[in-house]
């Protein structure tokens, strides 16, 4: 599991200002030990690495997956519509894609404890402003800032991963730590349903939130750790590096390295180019769940909304087994365990749309399958990736597949929404007939096909790219 430890290694020069706060921590002596008291040492570092990283990320959620439950109470008291409610969303989103990727260069030659405890700080800031705020201008430029702020969050997240595992285990280990996405989100809606009930001021479901983010990049500071080297301990076998944190970190030769590793890998793009139909199916049926299940089953709204719900709890259990199925059945080649999630994700929804719409039961158990296997893939791509560009430059990796996941909108927002509506019959007066969810329903299902076809054309791909020169 572990390398013996480096020593000798020359300190990475000292920069002053706000540079030192984000420079990797510079190599500790080694440990001194036995094995057994080394391996220990490790294996509480590892666990507390992930605990961490995974509460601060779920913290992330709190301030980012607030404004959805607030929104009609902003809507009645400020008046803001619901087309510039949406604009925030699109925007936020936009931004937060291009930020992944932007601080993904950033986070695979910084320190990850400061820069996560950084951006969560940030974004904690924005959402004191936010709720603070009144103006519609206002709201809309500190929501486009926590967008931006968002992106820092998980770049040094897959920095934290892939020092700290090793590529065959690392599709378990990060299964488990992409849990934060779900249990952020459930709970930040459990405590601003809680304080909208009892008090109906939307401001609250900012700073709040806000507050409790600030305490967590506190917590951040002092339980996370940038990498075992920082500690004096062995790096992860088979991910050695005979270079020091300040060669691996130099400029040109950092950037010769990317384009080898990462820009001049044809699977990470194939991957990449799939992650945008992964997305695709993810967000057509959480944007657009409850809409068509009340409009073409014709459930009642609250149930359309517990149904959609259980659409991503059931995405918990399918993050978790994929994970280990990658690493167990296809020794951490994610690409071919996402293959079989696309296509069952395929069936999953053929059947969902045409089972009639009489059973709660069988329509619910249809949505959770679809859940089950497409979460697979949504946390396999960013593993798959990360082991091929390794631990050097996987954020850089997992931010490039971020740029066609939330890309993806255009297509499962906007292009599924003029598909239906172009398909939808009307009588004479206008009235509607029938909406067209049956085509919507052909769309969906040709975005799995493709993500399939080419999670395939990626089966090829090695497990991880530590072996090769």
């Amino acid at each position: 599991m572990l390398s013996s430890p480096q020593a000798g290694n020359p300190p990475s020069p000292k920069r002053g200002g706000l540079f030192a706060f984000f420079k990797p921590e510079t190599p500790a002596p080694p440990v001194q030990g036995s094995p057994e008291e080394i391996k220990r040492q490790f294996r509480y570092w590892q666990n507390r690495i992930l605990l961490s990283s995974l509460i601060g990320y779920a913290l992330f959620y709190f301030v980012r997956k607030n404004l959805g439950i607030a929104m009609p109470y902003l809507e009645k008291d400020l008046g803001i519509s619901k087309s510039d409610l949406g604009l925030f969303l699109t925007l936020h989103g936009v931004l937060y894609g291009i930020s992944k990727f932007a601080n993904g260069f950033l986070a695979d030659r910084a320190n990850a404890r400061t820069m996560m405890a950084a951006g969560l700080i940030l974004s904690a800031i924005t959402n004191f402003f936010f709720g603070f705020s009144s103006a519609v201008v206002a709201l809309g430029m500190f929501w486009m800032l926590n967008g931006w702020f968002q992106g820092i969050g998980f770049p040094p997240c897959a920095r934290l991963m892939t020092h700290w595992f090793s590529p065959k285990e690392l599709a378990t280990k990060m299964s488990i730590w992409n849990t934060s996405h779900s249990i952020g989100a459930a709970l930040v809606l459990i405590l601003c349903g809680y304080l909208l009930k009892h008090t109906g001021n939307w401001r609250l479901c900012f700073i709040v939130p806000g507050a409790i983010a600030l305490l967590g990049s506190v917590f951040l500071l002092f339980a996370l750790r940038d990498t075992p080297r920082s500690l004096g301990l062995p790096e992860v076998e088979g991910t050695e590096s005979k270079q020091t944190e300040s060669d691996e970190t130099s400029g040109a030769e950092f950037k010769a390295f990317l384009r080898k590793k990462v820009f001049g890998n044809p699977y990470i793009w194939i991957i990449a180019l799939a992650n945008f139909f992964v997305y695709s199916v993810r967000y057509a049926v959480l944007d657009w769940g409850p809409t068509l299940l009340h409009e073409m089953k014709r459930f009642d709204i609250a149930k359309a909304g517990w149904m959609t719900a259980s659409f991503e709890i059931s995405g918990i259990a399918g993050m978790l087994l994929m994970g280990w199925l990658t690493d167990k059945l296809f020794k951490g080649r994610g690409a071919r365990t996402c293959v079989f999630c696309m296509a069952l994700t395929a069936v999953s929804i053929f059947v969902f749309w045409k089972l009639p719409a009489d059973s709660l039961v069988l329509n619910t158990a249809a949505l959770c399958c679809a859940g089950f296997f497409i979460y697979g893939p949504q946390a396999l791509v960013g593993i798959s990736v990360a082991n091929l560009a390794t631990k050097r430059a996987a954020a850089t990796a997992i931010g490039l597949t971020g740029i066609f996941g939330y890309a993806s909108t255009v297509l499962s927002g906007w292009g599924l929404g003029k598909l239906v509506e172009m398909n939808t019959l009307r009588d004479q007066e206008g009235a509607i007939l029938e909406h067209g969810w049956g085509a919507g329903f052909a769309g969906i299902l040709l975005m799995a096909v493709i993500g399939t076809l080419l999670f395939a054309a990626a089966w090829p791909a090695k497990a991880h790219g530590y072996d090769q020169k």
